[in-house]
């Protein structure tokens, strides 16, 4: 039986300031969110709530379930402090402008 190799993928996590990547070899068949886990960019960051966080893949929101292929980028994903739309509405009504111009 041939052994697969491993793959090799990369977790982003963006802050305001800067963006940390961690380059990962990992067994075949392991999740977007394994590779999170084994990142260790979560690691002493209580204000990040594991429960709440989301992934993406070369920034399309998917599963954390989701087996990770060659060369995939995971980004973690914070929610957003308010809803975009909420926002905008509350902005239109105080006449103002939010978001792209």
């Amino acid at each position: 039986m041939v052994e697969a190799a491993p793959i090799r993928v990369s977790v982003l996590l963006a802050e305001a300031d800067r963006q940390r990547s961690v380059p990962l070899v990992l067994a075949v068949g392991a999740t977007a969110w394994q590779a999170v886990e084994a990142s260790g960019l979560l690691q002493g960051r209580a204000d990040l709530e594991r429960g709440r966080l989301g992934v993406a893949i070369h920034g399309k929101q998917v599963p954390r379930e989701r087996e990770l292929e060659e060369g995939d980028r995971v980004e973690i994903l914070r929610p957003l402090p308010e809803d975009p739309k909420l926002r905008r509405r509350r902005a239109a009504r105080e006449g103002r402008s939010v978001g792209r111009r």
